[in-house]
C-alpha cells in the first residue's frame, strides 16, 4: 500500500516540478533592443522587417485548406459503402455532399473565389 502511494506521489510531483523548472529556464528578457529588431550583418535595417501582406492570397489559401480536408473526408466513402447499409450511406454521402456545395456557393456569391477584381 505504502508503495503505490508513494509511486502515485512521485508520479503526481515530478511532471509538475519539470515543468516548473522549464517554464524558469526558458524565461527570456524581452526588454533587449538587440534581440528584438530585425539582424542585416550588423547594420541597423533600411526598411521595415514586415511586408505588405496579401489577403486574398491567404484567404484563397484558407479555401484551399478546407478543400483539401474535404477530399481527404470524401476518400474513405467507397470502404464505408462496403460495411454500411445502401439506403444510410446515399443519405448521408448525400447531406455531405450537400454541406459542400451549399459552402462553396457561399464562397463563389461572397466573391472569394474571384482572383482578379
Amino acid at each position: 500500500m505504502f508503495t503505490s502511494l508513494f509511486a502515485f506521489s512521485i508520479s503526481a510531483i515530478l511532471p509538475f516540478i519539470i515543468i516548473l523548472f522549464s517554464f524558469i529556464i526558458a524565461a527570456r528578457s524581452s526588454s533587449d533592443r538587440e534581440k528584438s529588431s530585425p539582424f542585416e550583418c550588423g547594420f541597423d535595417p533600411k526598411k521595415t522587417a514586415r511586408i505588405p501582406f496579401s489577403l486574398r492570397f491567404f484567404l484563397l489559401a484558407v479555401i484551399f485548406l478546407v478543400f483539401d480536408i474535404e477530399i481527404i473526408l470524401l476518400m474513405p466513402t467507397p470502404i464505408i459503402l462496403a460495411s454500411a447499409q445502401p439506403l444510410t450511406f446515399i443519405m448521408t454521402s448525400f447531406l455531405f455532399i450537400m454541406i459542400l456545395m451549399v459552402g462553396l456557393l457561399h464562397e463563389w456569391r461572397e466573391g472569394s473565389l474571384n482572383w482578379s477584381y
